[in-house]
């Protein structure tokens, strides 16, 4: 039988996109048409359709290489094989049980005696990634291509997939550690079952399909996705890990969504973006009208279970000239973070005015003192301190809500936002209370410097407790600020001007400092909140309370 080659068609404007997911193996019966691999730009994933129909002799690229137009995919063997491309379906249940799979599973159990080591492949120009998610544990049976772990460089995160079969004896990264192509992740005790056990997966594998090709059959405003979304709320019965590209991944793990409880609508029941956004939109629906399970909106349907009209669709360029520019990707996840805080915690602010007069004067002091050594001093060093003191004095501020239970912290991590031409970052100052304002106004610095450089890790922004927004540098008066979860609080602070203030005979000239307390209502009430604020001006306008 004469080898066929299959290559990858014209795909439009993308141009050495990435493989992200090899969908069939040496072995694998294909029709024409069946997707073979999935590729994704920096703007969109794909699956690449076979030209050609046979069994699988050679695959020719691997996940992580970039393909473009013309790319060689696979080898198949047209012929015999080919009467059975006209009825996939029926041929993919019967191979269930058939001995067919069993050959090609043959060798990598015959060569899986001992441990087998995986290791880090080609990830491309990423060099010294950090490791922000271990995704399996010591005992854990994984199949290839399942993912291993998530990295994550300052321009984006990906997931790394096994390399083979087997079960997880050593875990040889944790979260933070940096890996590079060839480092070591797992060790895997191969099984010679373990081949075996994957050949009754493909008796499921139609069951996508025809869940695939009823969605495009259906409008995409009925209700048919709502019983979709209710089988959903608990995970898939097969224990399949859900269909979805790493960037999707990502981007429910961005909203705390369990991406195996997301029905997905796209080809073979792959799940979308627009997937997780509907099942989030479900989520808040349920919450408001008090529903027992989250569903899942429809992926193009604007309101879903919320009672809502669609977003407006305006064609702008018919008013006047218009420029479209994409979304940082910064602003495309804090967004998505943004909105999900917003709708999801019951905000309330609180303001209040600290009279820093003398707080200022004793800074501008100490800067005239430490000029020849570079030591700078800035109010927001001093605010990092004032809250701390505050957070000792209430604790209900430095916790976090997990279900009914409320987590207490003994450790003060201060987050402050820094303006960055792509967007807000949240730096943290670890351990602000062992420090003074001198170290805090240094380590702030340092940490601003490298948000504007897209330079920050994200173990730099993580484990904070408790956030300062500081508009001071800018202007305006007071703001409503949104917290930033899993804290319950935030502060916003805005520029300080000098106003009359009554000192019991006369006004006299006072530096105001406008301040705006946003807080969770779950976890804290009124009147904490306000004594809260008032004991932070207190502070602010005496600042040897911190001592106290």
């Amino acid at each position: 039988m004469a080898l066929q080659e299959v290559k990858v068609p014209d795909i439009g404007d993308f141009k050495e996109v990435e493989v992200i997911e090899v969908l069939v193996k040496v072995g694998d019966t294909i029709a024409k048409d069946q997707s073979l691999i999935t590729v994704e730009s920096d703007k969109a994933s794909m699956e690449i359709p076979s030209a050609a129909a046979g069994v699988v002799k050679e695959i020719k690229v691997k996940v992580g290489d970039k393909v473009g137009e013309g790319t060689l995919v696979l080898m198949v063997e047209a012929g015999a094989s080919a009467a059975a491309a006209p009825t996939p379906a029926p041929a993919a249940v019967a191979p269930g049980p058939a001995p067919t799979p069993a050959p090609a599973a043959s060798p990598a159990a015959a060569g899986s005696a001992g441990p087998v080591l995986v290791s880090v492949p080609d990830i491309g120009d990423f060099k010294d990634v950090e490791v922000i998610e271990v995704m399996v544990k010591v005992g854990d049976t994984v199949r290839t291509e399942q993912s291993l772990i998530t990295v994550e460089s300052d321009k984006a995160s990906m997931e790394i997939p096994s390399s083979a079969a087997g079960a997880v004896v050593e875990v040889l990264v944790k979260v933070g550690d940096k890996v590079n192509k060839g480092t070591p992740l797992v060790k895997l005790a191969a099984s010679v079952g373990a081949p075996v056990a994957a050949a009754p997966a493909a008796a499921p594998a139609p069951t996508p399909a025809v869940t695939a090709a009823a969605v495009p059959a259906a409008s995409p405003t009925v209700v048919t996705p709502a019983p979709m979304a209710v089988a959903a709320a608990a995970p898939p019965a097969d224990g399949k890990p859900a269909h979805a590209s790493p960037s999707v991944r990502a981007f429910a793990r961005e909203l705390g969504v369990d991406i195996n409880r997301v029905p997905g609508t796209g080809p073979k029941g792959r799940i979308t973006p627009d997937d997780v956004r509907g099942y989030v939109k479900g989520a808040v629906a349920a919450l408001v009208s008090g529903a027992p399970a989250a569903a899942a909106a429809p992926a193009s349907g604007g309101g879903g279970n919320v009672s809502v009209i669609d977003w407006p669709k305006v064609d702008f360029s018919k008013f006047g000239e218009v420029e479209t520019k994409p979304l940082s990707r910064i602003k495309k996840l804090s967004g998505a973070n943004l909105h999900r805080n917003w709708v999801m915690i019951p905000h309330v602010t609180n303001h209040e005015d600290a009279d820093i007069t003398d707080l200022e004067a004793f800074r501008v002091k100490l800067n005239e003192e430490n000029a020849k050594s570079g030591a700078k001093l800035t109010m927001l060093a001093f605010l990092i301190k004032a809250c701390v003191a505050a957070l000792k004095k209430f604790p209900e501020f430095n916790a976090s809500l997990e279900g009914e239970n409320l987590v207490l912290k003994k450790y003060f991590h201060i987050g402050f936002a820094a303006d960055t031409p792509n967007g807000l970052v949240v730096p943290v100052i670890r351990d602000a209370d062992k420090k003074g304002v001198f170290e805090i106004a240094k380590e702030t610095a340092d940490l601003a410097a490298l948000a504007r450089e897209g330079k920050l890790s994200p173990a730099q922004m993580q484990g904070g407790c408790f956030s300062i927004s500081s508009l001071g540098g800018i202007g305006g008066t007071y703001f409503t600020p949104i917290i930033n979860a899993p804290e319950v609080a935030i502060l916003g602070v805005c520029r300080s001007s000098m106003k009359p203030v009554w000192n019991g005979s006369e006004f006299a000239p006072r530096l105001i400092l406008p301040m705006s307390l946003s807080w969770d209502h779950r976890v804290i009430d009124g009147a904490a909140a306000a004594r809260f604020n008032t004991y932070l001006a207190t502070v602010l306008a005496d600042f040897r309370r911190v001592m106290l």
